[in-house]
Parts: C-alpha cells; structure tokens; sequence
C-alpha cells in the first residue's frame, strides 16, 4: 500500500472537463453534441499574436526566462492595467504566471492553513474551494444570489469575517453566474475592509473586459488603501482567446513578490519565452479581434437569455459580464446534475451542473454561449423538446 498525504483526499475537481470529455466520447460514438459546456472563446487566436510567438523561436528565444516574466511583459502588462483602469503599477510587482490558476494556487497557500478560514464566491470557480481545504483552512462561503444579479452583499461580506478569516476571495465579473459587482458594493465592501486590516483580498478579474450594456469593470487596484493587501489575477485566455496558451499575469503587494517567485521557483521554474511575446504583441497590438468578440459574446448573451425565459419551468437574469448564462430551473422539478446529464444524454447539449460550482448552485445549470448563435438556437430547441418530453 501506498501511503499517500491526506490533503489529496481534500482535492476537488473541475466539472466541466468531465463534462467536456463525456460529450467527446458520446460525439465519438457519433452522436450530434452542442458543445454550451467548456468556458473558453470559440475563436482562434488573432494572428499577429500568433506570428509574435512564432518569430520569437526564430529569433532563438528557446532558454528559462525570469521566475516573474521578462521585463518587456511586466512593462506591457502594467501600462495596460494604467490605460484600462488609470493605475499606477509598478512592474517589479507584476508576476507572469502559466495561466489563471497558479495565481489562485499560491495565494491561496499562502493564506492557507488550518486554524484560518478563507471566504470565495459561491457559485463560484471550483477550485477556490478545493483549494482552500487542500490546505487545511476552512471554506467559507460568499453566497451570491440572483436577485442581486449574482453580486455579492458587501454587508453580508463585512459579517462573515472572524478573527481566523486570512483571505477574501472576489471575482468579477463572475464565474458560473456572469454577475457584476457594482461599484457601490466595490466601494462598501473597501470601506468596511478598513475594520479588518489583516484580512487580504484576491480579486480575480479575468473576465475584466467582458462586459455589457455599457457596463464599466472596476478594478480593485483603484483602491490605494487595499494595495499593500491585495492579489490581482488577470490574464489572457478570455480576453485574447488563448487558453491553450497558458498565460496569466498578478499583481501583489511589495512585501508578497519575493515569496510568491519563490513558489514559482519550486513549481514550474518560469513561463515558457514564446508565449510571453505573444503576450506582449497582445496588449500592444490592435484590440480589433477583442472588440469583434466582445461584441459577438453580447449578441449571444441576449440571445439565449431570450431563449431561456421561453423554456417551461426556466428564468434566466442577464449576465453583466464574461460569457455564461446562469438559469434557475426549479420550476423543472429536476436537479442541476439531473438535468445536465438529461441534456446531454438525451438532447445532446452539454452543460454544466450550478452544484459543480458550490452548495449554492443548486436550482441552476451553467450554460457557456462561447458558441455560435444557430447552434445556441438548435440547443435550446433540443431541451425544450425534451422538456415537453419529461413532462408527458
């Protein structure tokens, strides 16, 4: 027998790649899938970012970079966060990550620890909790509720903290829900941290330029009196639709930076040197294919929140941001996992279950719309079809 450390018994998952390779498996049986399941663009990466990648291996960058990122990305990065948000950062506290997740990963290590408890959105990203009981802390959480567009209270916030809580966990615009926290629960949330100056705060912000209706993101970094306390993570996969590319950047207070490259030094050593000039012609490149996208996931958003209302037993409240639709489906009379797996396994849609993102999803299901508008159309055709079918 093998004797393996507890905390592994502690870890969970990400549904939506069990999902994802269920519905490869029933397409490879040859059964017709709409994909509404997985979080990532439908779109190619644009292709300048692409040529800037393939002309840094011609041009013989193939060694280890720096364990933050090479200068001319922490440069880029903070004059991008400066036109977005009108902040100063400087770029020697600006870290380049391998994606979103060692971000989270090592905040989370950081702050974690049994005794301390640690508060996340719930429904939220499923690797904040599993996260947060790897490391022995106890998971409190934030509960976000679709009167309140899936924004949290920062009353109901300020409440929770205990002496233990270490870290503050904030994502919006959020995910599974799309729902974004206004500016006045931003400020009130700010305000009351004040009261609690030990407490630290990870704002993830990934899906900062998915927006709606005009909707303005506002970042935590236009806070000055959080920045000696506050984790940002951002990155590029949404926005540039580069998932597959693997890069994520952060912002941490001064006294965070050293400790933070250390746990890079331990993990993977530094981010591949191609994509970090990929990420470079990113920001510095046009923002075209950004705006294109943009403007297609907005198009969708209004689309299949039309469609669901039309569903018998189904609501759905407009997403501030990013590019998932939340739908309550009590009036189903079926569970989330139920009617995932009814879905897929009948109407060929995948979706993912709103228990996969905490003990609040249940009554929801998470569909993506990072699809087009005829397929969301046959999808929500399909399930209203099998539906009427559950209901005779």
């Amino acid at each position: 027998m093998l004797h393996l450390a507890d905390n592994l018994n502690r870890l969970g998952t990400e549904t939506a790649f069990e999902v994802l390779a269920r519905a490869a498996a029933l397409s490879a049986q040859g059964k017709d899938i709409i994909n509404l399941g997985i979080g990532q663009p439908d779109f190619k990466t644009p292709q300048h970012i692409v040529e800037a990648a393939i002309k840094a291996l011609r041009d013989g960058h193939h060694g280890y970079t720096p364990s933050n990122g090479i200068e001319p990305l922490r440069v880029a990065v903070a004059a991008d966060l400066h036109r977005r948000h009108a902040v100063e950062v400087d770029p020697g506290n600006v870290v380049i990550m391998p994606g979103g997740k060692p971000t989270m990963f090592f905040a989370i290590l950081m702050f974690g620890q049994p005794g301390a408890e640690i508060m996340y959105p719930d429904p939220g990203f499923p690797i904040y909790r599993s996260m947060i009981q790897y490391t022995g802390a106890t998971a409190v959480p934030i509960a976000l509720k679709e009167q309140n567009g899936f924004s949290f209270s920062a009353d109901e916030v300020l409440a929770q903290i205990t002496p233990r809580t270490s870290l503050i966990i904030v994502n919006t615009p959020g995910n599974p829900t799309g729902g974004a926290v206004p500016e006045s629960e931003i400020k009130k949330l700010v305000a009351g941290l004040a009261r609690h100056p030990n407490v630290a705060i990870m704002a993830d912000e990934i899906y900062s330029q998915m927006l709606y209706d005009g909707a303005e993101h506002v970042s935590f970094l236009r806070y000055p009196e959080i920045r000696d306390r506050l984790i940002i993570l951002d990155g590029w996969s949404k926005t540039y639709a580069m998932t597959g590319w693997r890069l994520g950047f952060s912002v941490w207070p001064k006294d965070l930076v050293e400790k933070v490259v250390r746990l890079n030094v331990n993990c993977h050593s530094c981010v591949n040197a191609p994509t970090q000039f990929a990420g470079i012609a990113a920001l510095e490149g046009p923002q075209d294919a950004v705006h294109t996208m943009v403007k297609a996931f907005d198009e969708r958003q209004r689309v299949i929140v039309g469609l669901l209302n039309q569903l018998p037993g189904v609501t759905c409240v407009n997403p501030g941001g990013a590019f998932y639709a939340f739908p309550n489906i009590t009036g189903t009379g079926l569970s989330a996992k139920e009617l995932q797996n009814a879905m897929l396994e009948k109407a060929g849609v995948a979706t993912v279950a709103g228990t996969s993102f905490g003990i609040h999803g249940e009554g929801y299901v998470r569909f993506s719309y990072a699809n087009s508008v005829d397929n969301i159309r046959k999808a929500i055709e399909r399930i209203g079809t099998l539906l009427l079918d559950l209901k005779t």
